[in-house]
């Protein structure tokens, strides 16, 4: 057995298979990232196949990251509280239970109650892994190991594209899920040999805010719920706007929950700082486009233009690659330029490109306008994370990040429900174009108006 003597709190230096540990951690959180858009190039397929509502297929994004994303501060609560290692465990059973159950599905409950399921434990393993990492590292060299991580997010779009379109195209929908089941049991019983017992650490620690959690969660639930159920019945229809009222008092109670719990779930506060409010908008922003451009993509790919989920897959390689392209020249801009001035021109190009598939919707103009916008999308994800976190001290980075963790998910989930709730008519067999090139264009205009609000919001960048 490992004993304490090889842990990092031992004082006896590092973790000899700290790197084959962050391997396994990273295939996990990997794993997490790309169960978004390996399932997106499954959707029109799993939606024939179970006979599932417009509704019932946004939910299959949504009730992923939305869960995902209102639980996902709880989880890392839950790390801090009773210790990473036993929570790494509980996210990795709870997430490999549900895409079992996933993928067993036979109707829409099933399914939908899978994908939460799933959320579940991804908001307990992604940062509680994350949580071990910064413990099994240190120096530069955990320096590197928080780069191989946060480089696996624009790796898992890349890789889940093409992977749902062979999936699907092969053995079929199901096993976009099934594939989780035993990377999830890999990972875990090679965890169980190489992780040391890792307490959790000295201090006091925060109570869970179970409540908040659950507050947060349903406002954003109505909210998203509110947006799909608009494509069918009207944006002005009572079930529509009381949907939008309930979420609005379900956030007015997050907010007084937040005021009186001893321990809140977010911190407020640091919200209303500019640069960690301005950090979070962007990729409030960011992720929205980039979730709906692969749901509208897949439709209009696979249900409009008569493309496979293989060759669909194929068409989102370079759109995957442009975002990856976008997020790594970003990085290198952005100490030039500064955040202000690459968050508007990468919010600009986002709408360029997405106006592109709006006025003309062939395979070429969508593959073709859509990487271009993806590139200034890329952009958009460094200069979230560089406005947030630069001015922050390291006391509040893990607090910070969380944030942006969760902003991203929610992100994800609003996204999908306004362009599927625009896009309702071309989402029906036989619906036309009209719908995608309206939602393509509410997009590419919601990207403008998010550019002009950048300019204004993002710090200018400090006087030398």
């Amino acid at each position: 057995m490992t004993t304490s003597k090889t842990t990092p709190e031992a004082g006896e230096g590092l973790h000899p298979k700290r790197w084959l540990a962050l391997a396994l951690l990273g295939t996990a959180q990997f794993m997490l990232i790309l169960d978004v858009t390996v399932v997106a190039i499954a959707l029109p397929q799993m939606g024939m196949d179970l006979a599932l509502s417009r509704e019932a297929v946004t939910w299959v994004v949504a009730a992923y990251t939305l869960t995902f994303g209102g639980l996902m501060l709880l989880g890392g609560r839950s790390a801090d509280l009773f210790g990473s290692k036993p929570i790494v465990f509980a996210g990795l059973a709870v997430f490999t239970a549900g895409s079992l159950a996933a993928g067993l599905a036979a109707n829409a409950e099933f399914l939908l109650a899978g994908r939460i399921v799933q959320g579940i434990g991804a908001a307990m393993l992604s940062p509680a892994a994350l949580s071990v990492v910064v413990r099994l590292f240190d120096g530069d060299e955990r320096n590197r190991a928080l780069g191989i991580w946060s480089a696996l997010g624009g790796g898992g779009a890349a890789v889940g594209v093409l992977l749902g379109g062979l999936i699907t195209a092969g053995p079929g929908w199901p096993w976009v899920f099934y594939i989780n089941i035993p990377v999830g049991l890999i990972v875990i019983f090679g965890l169980l040999r190489v992780l040391p017992p890792l307490t959790p650490a000295p201090g006091p620690r925060p109570a869970l805010d179970v409540l908040g959690a659950l507050l947060v969660t349903a406002a954003t639930g109505s909210a998203i719920y509110s947006l799909t159920v608009a494509g069918e019945i009207g944006w002005t229809n009572p079930q529509t706007l009381t949907a939008a009222g309930a979420a609005a008092a379900l956030y007015l109670l997050f907010y007084w929950r937040q005021q009186a719990a001893s321990s809140p779930l977010m911190n407020l506060e640091l919200l209303s700082r500019r640069p960690v409010g301005a950090g979070v908008f962007v990729i409030l922003i960011a992720t929205a486009l980039m979730v709906a451009v692969f749901f509208l993509g897949t439709f209009y790919f696979q249900q409009s233009a008569g493309h496979g989920p293989l060759v669909t897959g194929l068409l989102f390689l370079p759109i995957a690659v442009a975002t990856m392209t976008g997020a790594n020249l970003g990085g290198r801009l952005i100490g030039r330029w500064g955040a202000r001035i690459l968050g508007t021109a990468g919010m600009l190009i986002a709408a360029l490109g997405l106006l592109v598939p709006a006025l003309w919707a062939t395979t070429a103009a969508t593959t073709i306008g859509v990487s271009f916008g993806a590139f200034g999308i890329g952009a958009l994800f460094v200069v979230a994370s560089a406005t947030a976190l630069g001015q922050i001290g390291p006391e509040e980075a893990g607090i910070a990040s969380g944030l942006l963790s969760t902003f991203h998910e929610f992100g994800a989930s609003i996204g999908v429900a306004t362009v599927s709730s625009i896009a309702a008519l071309s989402l029906v067999a036989g619906g036309g174009d009209t719908g995608f090139q309206h939602a393509f264009l509410f997009a590419a205009a919601a990207a403008a108006l998010a550019a002009m609000i950048s300019a204004v919001v993002i710090p200018p960048r400090p006087a030398l």
